[in-house]
């Protein structure tokens, strides 16, 4: 293996030399539509930023323009050619593999087609990707990379290395891998998503036990179903500490009792992602906002209505006055009234008593109106059993694809920058 060379890009191996963007490529840049470009008879599919992610298009949502002969000689698309952000995002880039017979594209994407044999475009978009958004490589090259746009001479003169085709084609192999795997995962957290959403809605209407439905305020229930409120349920409810109770910065320590606020709960379940920690000593002090066994943690300032069940980990926490925990003791089944409290009748009541413009919250003494639906104790543990099993596998796909995408940056790096190599992999080449 030859040694590591200097470059404009950093230390590469002596045969992975650098070339300007337009030696291997021809730089397109797309057209400037306006109004009158959305009317006549020679319409077609027209691409837009909002269409390009790295390494993927979204064809669901396309605009359509009328474009003449001239454009359509001049903005066609071939397979294999490379479409590239020119703002936002910038460089994001996605491979045309020929998904419409006619489609063409807005003066803020760039289509690169490739000039001769030297290059693969699947290596290219993987360096993009590691270049613009994992290794900041041309960040600082005067304003080739300087917000708010990348425009066709920039891209032109950008610096790309050029390892061996054979190893370009391996190297785009192994990331093309992992990326589809992570794309696999991504399909089956859309699915997971949809079938809990579904399997929500068909339990808090039909139940289980095949019977009748009753209209009601929140729409229909099962027969021997109550809705009741939460003032007449009696819950235990409490919110966290505010005001002087509230610690003082220099009160946050790097460990201890876990101090939650809104930003702990996303989507359904509490993270340890930016927690703050306060000490035993001042957890005690702090009567209020102690989370307990079968709690839900229901946000109440910021984005409101977003709840998460307090699993084992988080019972003993503390919590601000952002979070409001609610308990149903022996009435109702914790993960039950975890779902009652994420079901959409019951969000939309939570919208409707929200006060405030600026900052909106959900005053506690508000939440005894919302009224929730109450099967019998057995059929609320069913119930939330079915639906737990669902939000489970859901978490294990989202790990799966967190290790996926940890994965996916680190080859990134370490291929992009040679500091693995992939002579010695058995990953099939590619034409």
């Amino acid at each position: 293996m030859s040694e590591p060379i200097p470059s404009e890009l950093g230390d590469l191996p002596a045969d992975w030399p650098t070339n300007r963007f337009d030696s291997l490529f021809a730089v397109q840049q797309g057209k400037q539509v306006s109004k009158k470009n959305r009317v006549g008879g020679n319409q077609c599919a027209f691409l837009r930023t909002k269409n390009v992610f790295w390494g993927r298009l979204d064809l669901s949502e396309l605009d359509e323009m009328n474009f003449t002969e001239a454009d359509e000689r001049r903005l066609a698309l071939s397979r294999g050619d490379l479409l590239i952000c020119e703002g936002g995002d910038i460089g994001r880039t996605a491979i045309w593999n020929g998904e419409l017979a006619r489609c063409y594209y807005q003066n803020h994407l760039h289509r690169a087609r490739l000039r001769n044999g030297n290059a693969s475009p699947q290596f290219v978009l993987f360096w993009l990707w590691y270049a613009f958004e994992v290794g900041s490589v041309y960040f600082g090259r005067g304003n080739a990379t300087t917000i708010p746009n990348l425009s066709q001479s920039k891209l032109c003169e950008l610096p790309l290395p050029v390892p061996p085709v054979d190893e370009q084609r391996k190297i785009a192999a192994v990331l093309g891998l992992v990326q589809r795997a992570m794309g696999q995962q991504e399909r089956l957290l859309a699915l997971t998503a949809e079938l809990k959403k579904a399997l929500l809605h068909q339990l808090f209407t039909q139940g289980l036990r095949h019977e009748p439905q009753k209209q009601t305020e929140i729409g229909p229930i099962p027969q021997s179903w109550e809705l009741r409120s939460i003032d007449e349920l009696n819950l235990d409810i409490g919110d966290g500490n505010y005001s002087t109770k509230y610690p003082r910065q220099e009160e946050f320590l790097s460990k201890g009792v876990p101090f939650l606020r809104a930003n702990n709960v996303v989507d359904g379940r509490l993270i340890w992602n930016d927690m703050r920690y306060i000490s035993p000593e001042l957890h005690a002090e702090l009567r209020k906002g102690h989370t307990k066994k079968d709690d839900v943690c229901l946000v109440t300032r910021g984005n409101i209505g977003e709840a998460a069940f307090v699993i084992d980990e988080f019972i003993g926490a503390n919590m601000n006055a952002q979070l409001v925990r609610i308990n149903g003791g022996n009435q109702i089944n914790g993960k039950f009234l975890y779902f009652a409290l994420t079901h959409p009748a019951t969000q939309e009541q939570f919208k409707s008593l929200k006060t405030g413009t600026a900052l909106q919250q959900l005053p506690i003494g508000k939440l005894k109106f919302v009224r929730i639906p109450i099967p019998s104790k057995d059929e609320q543990v069913e119930i939330a059993e079915s639906l737990w099993l669902v939000s489970e596998k859901r978490m294990a796909i989202e790990r799966k694809h967190v290790a996926l995408s940890a994965l996916f940056r680190t080859l990134l790096h370490e291929l992009m920058t040679a500091r693995i190599r992939v002579h010695d992999l058995d990953v099939p080449s590619f034409s």
